[in-house]
Formats: structure tokens, sequence, C-alpha cells
């Protein structure tokens, strides 16, 4: 582990927010969406979703984007830094639903988005104070514009599954080499 469990949790909750639309798909297209997405996270203490808690997270979403997409540490961190600054924080101890103690940075009753920017964005910060930020990335296989987290050890991840995008760049790579020879 590179990271705490949950900063790995937070950048795995952004990467799937993120991804959902990618692909030039909307996955968060309604509240019923949201919930199941939220429902993943295993956010906890969300009060009930509403339109604009949607349009927030939407909001969201194109920002982490950005950060992805930002070429160089001096992008990234003022980035970050203007994401963090927009939301509450109250770090608070926790042991909810079976977890040991962790903290919590959002404020009790935040909405979901707030919930999202502090997590996320605390990640983000803990990612790039480590001298990190290379492990942000979008895949490496051609017409994807998924992202990933690369948290392996030697930092050899390229694909955002290796199942697909990385299994079909692997298979296209060798046709390319049997026509070559």
């Amino acid at each position: 582990m590179i990271f705490t469990h949950d900063t790995e949790h937070a950048l795995d909750v952004m990467v799937d927010l993120v991804n959902s639309a990618a692909d030039g798909a909307e996955g968060l297209p309604d509240l019923a969406a949201l919930a199941v997405f939220v429902d993943g996270t295993g956010a906890s203490d969300v009060p009930p979703l509403t339109a604009a808690d949607l349009a927030e997270v939407r909001a969201l979403r194109a920002r982490f984007r950005e950060i992805f997409d930002a070429p160089e540490t001096a992008r990234v961190v003022p980035l970050i830094n203007g994401l963090l600054a927009e939301v509450r924080t109250a770090p608070y101890l926790t042991d909810h639903d079976g977890h040991g103690w962790h903290v919590h940075y959002f404020a009790q009753g935040s909405r979901i988005g707030e919930h999202l920017a502090v997590d996320c964005g605390m990640a983000l910060a803990y990612v790039a104070a480590a001298g990190e930020l290379d492990r942000l990335s979008s895949c490496a296989a051609e017409g994807c514009d998924r992202v990933l987290v690369d948290l392996s050890r030697n930092r050899c991840r390229r694909f955002c599954d290796s199942r697909t995008c990385g299994n079909r760049a692997h298979v296209a790579a060798y046709r390319a080499r049997r026509r070559a020879g």
C-alpha cells in the first residue's frame, strides 16, 4: 500500500466518478444513477439527493478530469488548492460501519458534492505532497478516454482495465508484428 486505505479509496472513487463520463456516455444521467454511484462509494451520513446534487457532482467530475489532464505539477497544485478552498472542512475521527478509526474531512451533514470534493481533494493533496502525481494518468489504449491511478509498486499500469483495453492493445500489437514479420 502506497497511501492509507482512505486515500486509496478516495482515489478509486474519483476515478469512478471521472470515468462515469468516459467514452461519450453519461454515466450519471439522473438521480437514480447518482444514488447507485453514492451507494458504491460507501459514503456515510449523506442527506437525501437532489437535482442540485447531481449538477454539483457532474461539475466536480469535470474539475477532477482537468486535474488528470493537467500536464505538470505546477498546473495541478493550484487546481487541487482551489478545489479544497471552496469546501468546508471539519476533520473528525470516526469508526462507523465496521471500519477502524479513520478521519473524515467533510463537515457532518455535508451534501454529496462536498463529501467528494473534500475526500478526493485531500487524497489528491496527499498524492501531490508525496511527489506522486505521475501516478494519475489516462488510459494508454487508442480511443479510450478513461483515467486511472497507478498504485502498482513498479508504476507499470498503463490501461484502465487490463482485460479490455490492455488486452486489445496487446492483441493489436501482436497482429501488427505478425503482419510486419
